[in-house]
């Protein structure tokens, strides 16, 4: 029942919908401007009347599009009770005529032809006045039966003129038992709105929370996505059969993409239709986004929801985009050419969403050492048409369109579509590579670096040139307030914060290689007197760069982790270009000391070693073994005092010791 419910809410109003979409279209100029070439005074007599009832067809029709669903069933059934009523006059209409044509006035009976029309005349008009008495949930069906008083003048044997006279005297009573149920119902609309406006006043709506949780309450309640997506599908599907119907040859001339642009573009030419559209590539693109989700991950990733994967930003794109480009007001034509510069840009944008999908899934596999073949096919055939399509569509618009600077642009935006899947599968040869080597690719934190600066890089220089050329055509060509807007939000997102998240990167890198290359280097009898692994990636040391408070790690392994935290991982001091001073140093000893054996017994409890580097490297799950069992042969506490020369004397800090592991388990 509640689907039923969700289905006539959408259905019931769509009507409502196409009614305001064709009172849009309707040329009330044109129209007052025919009556003025016939007549003057027929357009002084009705031209304030064809705009009377112009407003009030938009205001009646919205007023019935925010009906609740109870008073828009009921409305319906009084208006297909009057449509029965129609139907019935019409049978009597038609009833009397042929008797009038046959021009026998006897009694019925006695003659079989206008017996068998009386008869079939009367079921009708039984099964009419039933139906409607049905529909209006009553059992006097007397209330609507005036359309049968010519059925019964003839059964009496009235003559002809009277049957005329009494069927147009049931028409003028059928008529005002409608005109007296709209009177007493007039201010129905008026009862609505106001218990609407003393439910909100209730609320207390003043805060704007409130107003926004009620504005969301209504959109859910009317469901606006769905019924303005089934609205622009059943207009679609009617200028799609009417086209068909008609045969353009010039649509079909230039192929069935023209063709279904064309239809498309008929589609959005009023805000109606706009909106209608907006939605169905909103939809489109949840389902196709959805769709590479349940293709690379199964149905456990399509339940994982990212909010920027909604198909939301495609249908604001195209929503924007048209309305900053005056899509409405362009005739057919033009309107179905920038449609399909338009469509181009959300396809794009859609693609760059699959890759933001896809990229993490195929690094994952490649960095994991995933031994699944069909995960690795589905992750590389989804690359691959992320790499293909872009330049299917590139050079489909470049063949339909003359280049230009701004074609340009839009071709070079879709062509970085495939540099970055050409990036990601890069970055996961080299994973692969690494797997089948013995010992790891030392540089390769450096050119899987690289290979994002150079994506990011031509990412920002295209930015950089649409806001330029767009500042151009604002100066110096048609200005408007929505260019401007879109010009400035695509400056500050686009252009400044990717500009300067990138120098910060690239600044991180640069200070973390300065102080790696401060660093003293480990000879091999330090190596050998520490005789330990890199406490970031567990692995044995041939090369190690020792911190000034002590500490041996790999200059890899420590530069990856200066990218995120400027101190050392396991006391939390400052690593420095520099070596401290005398006193300074002797200071941050001491404290590198305690820090250190809280550390460690925190550690000796625990015991977080990351999974997927254990999963990776089974020589040093076995060093981790054999060393945990040295440790429960020894009291921990007696170690760490013998090694330090120090005594325990308080609880370790949890929110100290908690820190470092955390970042460690994270890289």
């Amino acid at each position: 029942m509640p689907r039923l419910e969700e289905l006539a809410n959408v259905a019931l109003r769509v009507p409502s919908i196409l009614v305001l979409d064709l009172l849009y279209k309707c040329d009330i100029d044109g129209l007052t401007e025919h009556l003025k070439a016939k007549n003057e005074d027929m357009l002084f007599k009705y031209k304030y009347v064809i705009w009377n009832m112009y407003y009030l067809g938009h205001l009646i029709n919205v007023v019935v599009l925010v009906l609740p669903l109870r008073h828009i069933v009921t409305l319906y059934l009084h208006i297909l009770a009057a449509l029965l009523l129609y139907v019935g006059h019409q049978i009597s209409k038609d009833y009397v005529r042929e008797e009038v044509q046959y021009g026998y006035e006897g009694a019925v009976y006695l003659d079989s032809l206008a017996f068998n029309r009386f008869v079939s005349a009367l079921t009708s008009q039984i099964i009419l006045s039933t139906l409607c008495a049905f529909l209006m949930k009553t059992r006097k069906v007397w209330l609507f039966s005036a359309h049968m008083l010519p059925l019964l003048a003839r059964l009496c044997a009235a003559p002809h003129a009277t049957l005329l006279t009494v069927n147009t005297f049931s028409m003028g009573l059928t008529g005002a038992g409608i005109a007296m149920f709209l009177l007493s119902n007039l201010f129905v609309p008026y009862r609505l709105a106001r218990a609407a406006y003393s439910e909100l006043l209730q609320l207390e709506v003043i805060e704007l929370y409130r107003l926004l949780a009620v504005g969301i309450s209504l959109w859910n309640q009317f469901a606006v996505p769905v019924l303005f997506s089934v609205f622009w599908f059943v207009l679609f599907v009617v200028q799609l059969c009417s086209d068909t119907m008609t045969g353009n040859a010039s649509a079909g001339h230039q192929g069935i993409m023209f063709f279904l642009l064309t239809s498309v573009s008929e589609c959005c030419a009023t805000p109606y239709s706009l909106l209608g559209l907006t939605f169905v590539v909103s939809y489109l693109a949840l389902g196709l986004l959805n769709l590479c989700k349940f293709y690379l991950g199964g149905y456990a990733a399509v339940q994982n929801e990212n909010v920027m994967h909604r198909g939301v930003t495609e249908g604001v794109t195209l929503l924007l985009l048209a309305l900053q480009t005056g899509l409405l007001d362009m005739q057919a034509l033009q309107r179905t050419f920038l449609l399909s510069i338009i469509l181009f840009i959300v396809v794009t944008s859609t693609l760059q969403s699959m890759i933001e999908i896809t990229d993490p899934v195929i690094l994952a596999l490649g960095a994991s050492r995933n031994r699944s073949l069909w995960k690795h096919f589905r992750g590389l055939s989804m690359c691959l048409v992320l790499l293909v399509f872009p330049g299917f569509m590139a050079y489909k618009i470049s063949q339909f369109f003359h280049m230009d600077f701004w074609l340009l642009i839009l071709v070079s935006s879709c062509m970085l579509t495939s540099l970055q899947v050409t990036g990601t599968m890069l970055i996961y040869s080299l994973f692969m590579v690494e797997l089948f080597r013995s010992d790891p690719i030392d540089s390769l934190d450096e050119v899987i670096y690289w290979v994002n600066a150079v994506s990011r890089v031509l990412e920002f220089v295209v930015a950089l040139c649409v806001v330029a050329y767009g500042t151009w055509e604002s100066l110096f060509g048609e200005w408007s307030w929505m260019g401007a807007s879109v010009i400035i939000i695509h400056s500050y997102f686009n252009v400044w914060l990717r500009a300067q998240s990138g120098w910060r990167s690239f600044l991180l890198r640069q200070e973390a290689a300065k102080k790696i290359n401060s660093l003293p280097r480990a000879t091999a009898e330090q190596l050998q007197q520490h005789n330990d692994v890199c406490s970031i990636c567990f692995q044995e040391m041939s090369s190690a760069v020792i911190t000034y408070c002590g500490h041996f790690f790999h200059g890899n392994c420590l530069r990856k982790w200066l990218y995120v935290q400027e101190t050392c991982p396991m006391c939390h001091q400052a690593v420095r270009p520099s070596p401290p001073g005398p006193s300074q140093g002797s200071g941050d000893a001491r404290q590198h000391r305690r820090r250190e054996t809280r550390g460690q017994i925190w550690l000796h409890k625990t015991e977080i070693r990351p999974l997927a580097v254990l999963q990776r490297r089974p020589r040093v799950t076995q060093f981790l073994l054999e060393r945990r069992q040295r440790r429960l042969r020894r009291p921990p506490v007696a170690n760490l005092m013998k090694t330090h020369q120090t005594t325990i004397t308080e609880k370790p800090s949890k929110a100290f010791v908690s820190a470092p592991v955390e970042t460690l388990s994270a890289l």
